[in-house]
């Protein structure tokens, strides 16, 4: 589980919520991935809390096919990238998403990203909004999401894997 809040809890609302849900994934950083002092550019970053959220999502059924197929998409509508310490090159680490509940109709993660003993290299959170396909913002959960949401607050979606 990722603690201490990133976030200051006036940010993402938790009265009554449940757990947030958390998923990791393994990655080693790759020679495309670095720059010419073989420290991973600053750039990737998204994409490895990307992996992580993908990850998430297709594991819980909300991949953004599944949303897309619903009639909504969820982008990034802001991003935040904290650096502790660097990667490099051929560096293997794990990425671990969290969703966070909020009552709105918006997607909260934070990210950690580990080394293999632990320590905490890079931490970061996106927020992301719903839109119809047209490109309009939904002010409510979109019925998808909110049957999702019912099932994480009854307690019925499955553990993470270990």
């Amino acid at each position: 589980m990722i603690a201490p809040r990133y976030f200051k809890p006036a940010r993402f609302p938790a009265d009554g919520a449940p757990e947030p849900l958390s998923f990791s994934v393994l990655r080693t950083a790759r020679f495309d991935e670095v720059d010419a002092l073989g420290l991973v550019w600053h750039g990737r970053y998204a994409g490895y809390f990307e992996d992580a959220r993908v990850a998430l999502s297709k594991y819980y059924g909300i991949s953004y096919q599944t949303l897309h197929a619903a009639g909504v998409v969820a982008p990034i509508r802001q991003l935040r990238v904290d650096y502790e310490a660097p990667l490099r090159f051929d560096q293997e680490f794990r990425i671990t998403a969290a969703l966070f509940w909020n009552d709105a109709a918006r997607l909260d993660f934070e990210y950690l990203i580990r080394d293999l003993d632990g320590a905490v290299l890079t931490r970061g959170c996106t927020v992301q909004l719903f839109l119809t396909l047209r490109g309009d913002l939904c002010y409510a959960k979109p019925d998808i999401y909110e049957e999702f949401c019912n099932r994480w607050k009854a307690g019925t979606l499955p553990p993470p894997p270990r």
